[in-house]
């Protein structure tokens, strides 16, 4: 019995549980049921009934349900019935709860205020609805990567390779010394193995990551009758939400209130059309829609897993395998010189085999080696393992198989580098692309300007007004109707002490604060006072947004009001208000007069946004309510005001960087030519002579009507493209391409996106924008800053310039390690440099060398460089000259030790082919300096803010003494005293002074393959004209 007893009381614990904000008359309601529970608790308990077969009874009145935001407040309705409601567009289920109203009293909102928004309130929604997370399927573990690396065909011929040498060494010199070239071959690729696999874990750990912060979309809600922004993940059940264009859905959800609504639901049906929301017709909203046109509110009836969208998001997992022009090109290049590698290889063994066989060879004692029938079976068969064994070794050597690491290492760094700068990487091609950027189009607003909108010139009729007190009241009222009621934003006050807070869209924040403050609208008041018939929604193409209204107080007629572009506005417009309120007619000297001060206004960089006003009868407004357009002809002008948007502090500075690294500035705004003009001045993107004249300031519909050979020819010229419209942008980002320019175009609204997917590099907004244009851009720019797109023009630049370093450093080791054990195996019959040895310079020069170069950071002088073509060729001549001279130079150098250094140092063959391998990883080591600089003589300038490039020589240095002094047995080397030590490093140290020399020899800018291409095409011109 007390056991019952004890969960009876548990049960009723949370009842009494009472809020401390409850209103007496629901405090009396509660504590009415708790008093009804627990005597039918104790009652049951007496007469000893199941206490599981009893149901806790709800109060039938909705207040409670309402108020009560306690899990079971929610049980009228349960989320399974919310998800039917609306994934099955279901009127019938919906009107069984009363409609959208009732649904919402069932949820616990309200309608204007949303829900209370408490710590305790969401997290209860959360217990009973859900969070808006989906489950994303398991990320790819370690094994996974390690499993990929093992199948790149590189790595396959080198296991083959490893797997004869470790036979043959095995056969030759049994099991105890003859494992060291296969096993270290073995060794050698899975220490390669191993670092790619986990340089791809981490990168991909990297793009789940910024995946997290990509999806982490902000969201404007109303809780507790305040407007507010929140993560897209702490949406609740239950929550209003606010809509307008670009947005994307955050969850499913039923229409509240809102006007022009349309969504785009292609990535749920794949339909194209947009679908018209309303709450008469089709209330229905699903997550991960997009929002084309209008404005609204949402009541949020779905979350996370209990969406479509989030089932179907939950299944998808972001493919990071994506290969980039660049890693495809060195793969391509790695294959080609491993096929190289292979024909050399093969060539080796054939002459070996023919000298051996013919007997041209010696044993250690000077005997022929092969004395046909004479010649043990056993000895025939040593001889051919060693000879294979030799071109193995070439193989090994001749394959780059640090290249691809390098990319991989050098994108990573450089993406994790970029996300510090205010730059998200959503495609890592952009990383690379962008080095070679030749144009950028830039918005103005947010981008070369703070975005940070202020009200500073207000004109009625033709005179500024400095002080409202002058306004005429009925005046004054049709302004305040005009902002109040034409606007996507909001105005809230906590008390009547507190400050205001506005929420919208800058422009319209700024509107708002100055007709409060300034003209102490009453927004509340307003909104109350009339009826919102019809809206017309703004957009980058209309340039305007109109309302009509009808008063409370007056039902026969209705008001018309537009906001936009003064010069659009004004245009509508055949009268205008005085500062006394009387009506004047505009003719045509008149207009002339209101164009010189919009433009007076504009020049001064400020943005000019009108107000006009039509009072209709309401038998004209019902007629023309059939085509749902408002009056946009003989409209009244109210007034005129103009906003300042100052330019970023250092936003003249970056763009004259731009310009200097080659790379043209175009600015594609829609403010009138004039505040165009005057910003683009200010920023430095048109001098301050260059005006319309020259072709340099161009308006989006001048420009839309040239010919296809006019706009060809003029596009270059261009710098400025006022009042444009998305399509003007994407067709000049089309004749940019058309001229071979690599484009990078930056976008913040939906209409953007179709320039941004055209452009070879789209750059979306981070604050600003909208969904639809991050979803269609390669990088974010987090914080809006021109500077940032120049930072990420830098790292493009650098990730291309580390890579050519590390290629220019490989393929030196790689030609001339290739080039001395093929001359050694021809003439001698022996390679210098056993498998072991040349194992462990290609693990210093792809590892460690790798990951040295890969980590430099951009520098001034990437900025000093004409931009990379589109067809330039990734080993330069410049490349060329400097790598086959350092080849040439320790090729020299090592086959004068392998055929004299005996005599020279007075030493054994043993401690002579020390020598070869320990000058030979020496050489690398100061070549590593001198690939610092492709073209700069100073290797040295800004090495010491480098600390991992000192510490990778300074390790590389620690492990070849350690090889040559100690793993004598392992690496087949004999020690070497203090002489030959400054022997080694006097020779590798003549690189730096050679590099030197060499960099002072000019190179002609055509490619050098290009050489062997038109000798080729001539040799064939000859054959065909012969025969």
């Amino acid at each position: 019995m007390s056991n019952i007893l004890h969960v009876g009381l548990n049960c009723i614990e949370p009842i009494l549980d009472m809020p401390t904000n409850r209103s007496i008359p629901n405090k009396r309601w509660h504590l009415a049921f708790t008093a009804i529970y627990s005597s039918r608790a104790l009652y049951s308990l007496l007469n000893q009934k199941k206490k599981k077969s009893r149901k806790l009874p709800v109060p039938s009145n909705p207040s409670f349900v309402v108020l009560n935001v306690k899990p079971e407040a929610f049980s009228s309705i349960d989320h399974t019935t919310l998800t039917a409601i609306v994934n099955e567009k279901s009127f019938n289920k919906l009107l069984e709860f009363g409609g959208i109203e009732g649904v919402a009293d069932a949820l616990g909102t309200g309608i204007k205020n949303g829900i209370d928004g408490s710590v305790n309130d969401v997290a209860l929604r959360r217990e009973a609805f859900g969070s808006n997370t989906y489950q994303r399927p398991p990320a790819k573990r370690l094994f996974h990567f390690v499993v990929e690396a093992f199948k790149d065909l590189t790595i396959l011929i080198l296991l083959f390779c490893a797997a004869l040498s470790l036979g043959f060494g095995i056969k030759e010199n049994g099991a105890k010394e003859g494992w060291y070239d296969g096993g270290s071959i073995f060794g050698a690729v899975f220490l390669v193995i191993s670092v790619s696999a986990v340089s791809n874990f981490r990168q991909n750990r990297q793009f789940e990551k910024l995946s997290k912060v990509g999806n982490n979309i902000k969201v404007d809600v109303v809780r507790n009758g305040r407007r507010q922004q929140i993560s897209i993940f702490e949406v609740v059940v239950g929550d209003v939400v606010c809509l307008k264009i670009g947005d994307q859905v955050p969850a499913d959800g039923l229409f509240l209130d809102g006007h022009s609504l349309q969504v785009d639901e292609s990535s749920m049906t794949g339909e194209s059309d947009h679908v018209e929301i309303n709450s008469h017709h089709n209330p229905f909203l699903f997550s991960g829609t997009k929002v084309a046109d209008g404005y609204a509110q949402m009541l949020v009836t779905s979350v996370g897993m209990n969406t479509t969208w989030g089932e179907t998001m939950s299944t998808i997992s972001r493919d990071t395998n994506e290969q980039t022009p660049l890693q495809a090109r060195l793969n391509k290049l790695t294959s080609s010189i491993g096929k190289a590698g292979l024909a050399v290889a093969f060539l080796v063994l054939v002459v070996l085999l023919v000298r051996y066989f013919t007997g041209n060879t010696e044993d250690e004692n000077g005997n022929q080696e092969f004395n046909g029938s004479n010649t043990k079976a056993d000895d025939i068969v040593n001889s051919v393992v060693r000879i294979i064994a030799a071109a193995v070794t070439i193989v090994v050597v001749a394959i780059p198989e640090g290249l691809p690491l390098a990319v991989t290492l050098t994108l990573a760094y450089s993406m994790k580098r970029m996300m510090a700068d205010q730059a998200m990487v959503r495609k890592l091609s952009a990383c690379e692309t962008m080095g070679s950027a030749t144009t950028i189009c830039t918005d103005k607003t947010g981008t070369l300007t703070l975005n940070q909108m202020k009200v500073t010139k207000f004109w009625l009729g033709q005179d500024p007004i400095e002080d409202s007190s002058l306004i005429s009241t009925d005046l004054l009222n049709l302004i305040q109707q005009g902002v109040a009621l034409n606007t996507t934003g909001s105005v809230y006050r906590a008390t009547s002490g507190s400050n205001y807070e506005f929420s919208g869209s800058p422009t319209e924040k700024a509107i708002l604060s100055w007709a409060v403050l300034e003209l102490d609208m009453e927004m509340e008041i307003l909104i109350k006072d009339f009826t919102i018939l019809h809206v017309e929604a703004f957009n980058s193409e209309k340039k305007r947004s109109g309302v009509s209204i009808r008063s409370e107080a007056d039902h026969n007629t209705v008001h018309v009001h537009w906001k936009g572009a003064a010069e659009m506005i004004l245009a509508m417009c055949s009268s205008y208000y005085d500062a006394s309120g009387r009506m004047k007619d505009i003719d045509d000297g008149e207009r002339m007069t209101f164009e010189q001060i919009i433009q007076g206004m504009a020049a001064s960089s400020l943005r000019c946004i009108a107000f006009a006003h039509k009072q209709i009868p309401e038998e004209e407004h019902e007629i023309r309510e059939t085509s749902q357009k408002l009056e946009e002809d003989s409209l009244t002008l109210i007034g005129l005001v103009g906003i300042k948007d100052p330019c970023r502090s250092g936003v003249r500075r970056a763009v004259e960087d731009c310009q200097y690294a080659g790379v043209n500035v175009k600015m594609i705004t829609g403010d009138n030519v004039f505040t165009a003009r005057a910003i683009a001045t200010e920023c430095g993107i048109l001098r301050p002579h260059q005006d319309i004249n020259n072709e340099a300031v161009v308006e989006g519909e001048v420009f839309r009507n040239y010919t296809p050979e006019e706009r060809m020819e003029k596009v270059d010229k261009i710098r400025v493209m006022a009042r444009s419209s998305p399509f003007d942008k994407l067709l000049m980002v089309q004749c940019l391409k058309q001229k071979g320019h690599v484009v990078a175009v930056t976008g913040d609204g939906t209409n953007d996106a179709p320039a941004l997917k055209e452009a070879d590099i789209g750059l979306s907004m981070g604050i600003q924008g909208t969904e639809v244009a991050k979803e269609c851009s390669d990088i974010i720019i987090l914080d809006d800053n021109f500077a940032s797109i120049a930072t990420v023009l830098k790292w493009g630049r650098c990730v291309y310039n580390n890579i050519q370093k590390f290629i220019q450093f490989q393929l030196t080791v790689n030609v001339a390690a290739l080039v001395i054990n093929f001359v050694a195996a021809i003439s001698a019959g022996e390679v210098p440099l056993t498998a072991v040895q040349l194992l462990w310079v290609n693990l210093i020069m792809d590892t460690l060398g790798a990951l040295a170069l890969a980590t430099e950071q951009p520098t001034k002088e990437l900025m000093e460089r004409p931009p990379v073509g589109r067809t330039e060729p990734l080993i330069t001549n410049i490349m060329w000259r400097n790598l086959l001279v350092q080849a040439l130079y320790q090729i020299v150098v090592l086959l004068t030790l392998q055929f004299k250094g005996e005599s020279i140092f007075g030493v054994n063959e043993k401690v002579k082919d020390t020598l070869i391998f320990n000058t030979f990883v020496l050489c690398q080591v100061f070549n590593e300096f001198n690939a610092r600089k492709l073209e700069k003589k100073n290797v040295f300038k800004g090495i010491h803010k480098n600390k991992l490039f000192l510490g990778i020589i300074g390790i590389t240095i620690i492990l070849q003494v350690a090889m040559v002094e100690f793993l004598k047995k392992f690496a087949d080397t004999e020690r070497l005293n203090w002489g030959q030590w400054g022997s080694c490093l006097g020779i590798a140290a003549i690189s730096w002074p050679l590099g030197w020399v060499v960099k002072c020899i000019s190179v002609s800018k055509k490619p050098f393959l290009s050489y062997l291409r038109w000798q080729e095409h001539h040799f064939l011109l000859y054959v065909c004209t012969k025969f």
